[in-house]
């Protein structure tokens, strides 16, 4: 887990909360690594950290960065054994030197029990617009203020990994952090927040659309949900604030067709509608998790596929083109997550995409597959590159 930087004497709102995640990570830490910098030596905030970290008990590995030459900053770099935390390891991440030794040692101290694996556990990544209630949501489940939470936009820097267990199941919650329009991502470490949370959807099986109930579905909202969608991942659109939304007769149905028509392509997705302040509906959200998942993974046996498509033909014919007609020999899945089918037919330039669209329709139709994409690839019979 990264934490962002420790203030020990700092009454600053961001500062503070920063500090206490850093507390709680120390707690549920195996090993913890202290961050120092070469070429500002040991300060007085150094000092205060390592005494709190010698109060943790836990394996602490002493890392001195910007080391870009370990003769130059040699008698520096040995400041540190002031810190009464062992043998410090010298690296310059830039250059990536010396991360070798740096995760040798983190190897030797990390504890010799099994850990659960990945695969075992549902990954949810939680993405939105900076603001829209992603920590506060995760922190609502955890129980625990594991991110920090303030009204100042784009304070989750990091994707951030919780693990979390319940009766409905095992799950890793990525927080991200919110993604900005592009012209205004001026600073660097913003750029690297955006980055982190392209990468944390791509980790992710489901992703939790956030939108802010509040300012309804704006042009940065669609593209957000618009990488989920690409990157085949099952999606969730949850829609946060509800409690502070004015409600009459027929509300949430309006509403719910209102993100349909601004996320057609989202049309797959249920939507919940939740708030992350007051808990309403969040347990309700874990049902939805563990089916969307299971539909992002779903293989569809190929008799049965077959015999959709071949119902799908007999009651819309396919497209032809200046006397020449499309014909479907046969389909077969693929891949899931998100569930992939081949489809092989004459002339793949006669497969328009309103007939796809249809094929997709009737597919989710018999098998259902909601919260996932669906994807098919059409191939000429005659491809001498298609394996089945």
């Amino acid at each position: 887990m990264i934490q962002g930087g420790i203030e020990p004497e700092s009454n600053d709102v961001i500062l503070s909360q920063m500090r206490r995640q850093a507390e709680i990570a120390i707690e549920i830490a195996d090993v913890i690594i202290f961050l120092t910098d070469v070429k500002q030596g040991v300060t007085a905030a150094d000092e205060d950290i390592a005494l709190m970290l010698k109060k943790s008990k836990k394996p602490i590995i002493l890392v001195c960065n910007k080391v870009d030459n370990f003769q130059k900053y040699q008698n520096e770099v040995y400041e540190f054994y002031n810190l009464g935390l062992g043998d410090p390891i010298a690296i310059s991440a830039t250059n990536a030197q010396g991360i070798g030794d740096a995760l040798d040692s983190i190897y030797e101290h990390l504890p010799a029990q099994e850990r659960l694996e990945d695969e075992e556990r549902i990954k949810v990544a939680v993405i939105g617009k900076p603001n829209v209630g992603k920590s506060s949501l995760i922190n609502k489940i955890l129980g625990e203020e594991r991110n920090i939470v303030s009204d100042i936009a784009g304070t989750t820097r990091d994707a951030v990994d919780s693990e979390y267990e319940n009766e409905k199941g095992k799950y890793i919650f990525i927080d991200t952090a919110g993604i900005r329009r592009k012209s205004k991502v001026k600073e660097s470490i913003e750029k690297f927040s955006v980055m982190r949370s392209l990468l944390a959807i791509e980790r992710a099986d489901v992703v939790l659309m956030m939108i802010d109930s509040l300012e309804g579905v704006t042009d940065q909202d669609a593209k957000i949900a618009g990488e989920a969608h690409e990157a085949g991942k099952g999606v969730i659109i949850v829609v946060n604030k509800w409690d502070e939304y004015e409600k009459e007769t027929g509300t949430m149905e309006k509403y719910r067709k209102n993100i349909y028509n601004k996320l057609s392509y989202l049309s797959y997705a249920p939507i919940i509608f939740i708030s992350a302040k007051t808990g309403q509906r969040i347990d309700k959200l874990f049902d939805l998790i563990n089916n969307v998942a299971e539909q992002n993974s779903k293989r569809i046996p190929t008799s049965t596929l077959n015999q959709v498509i071949n119902e799908a033909i007999a009651l819309v014919q396919p497209p032809s083109d200046k006397g020449k007609r499309l014909r479907i020999y046969y389909g077969t899945q693929v891949a899931t997550k998100p569930p992939t089918f081949i489809i092989f037919v004459n002339k793949k330039d006669l497969f328009h995409f309103s007939y796809e669209r249809y094929l997709v329709n009737q597919i989710r139709k018999e098998f259902g597959l909601e919260g996932t994409p669906i994807r098919i690839i059409a191939r000429e019979k005659l491809d001498k590159e298609i394996e089945i």
